[in-house]
């Protein structure tokens, strides 16, 4: 059975009738005339990007916590005058 795409109350291919199946959902759409669409299109790329965004931005929260933190914290516990590295801060000496 063909899947219409379905946006603003009509199919984004244009077929018309009340009884032709239709979902919101892009990876259900199986009809070639809506995948084909601008509106479809541009609806994939949107959810597409947005989760590329989610996961880029978990990932680099993550990963500046991981490490960073950790070392700052190992230098600043050292006795004596230790240096940070650059790019750690703006102090000569911890």
């Amino acid at each position: 059975m063909v899947m219409h795409y379905k946006i603003a109350g009509h199919l984004a291919c244009g077929s018309h009738g009340d009884k032709l199946p239709s979902t919101t959902e892009l990876a259900r759409v199986k009809c070639r005339n809506c995948r084909n669409t601008e509106v479809f299109k541009e609806a994939r790329r949107n959810a597409r990007n947005a989760a590329r965004r989610a996961a880029r931005k978990a990932k680099s929260e993550r990963a500046v916590n991981d490490w960073r933190t950790s070392w700052e914290a190992r230098l600043s516990s050292l006795p004596g005058p230790q240096r940070l590295p650059r790019g750690f801060g703006e102090q000569a000496f911890v």
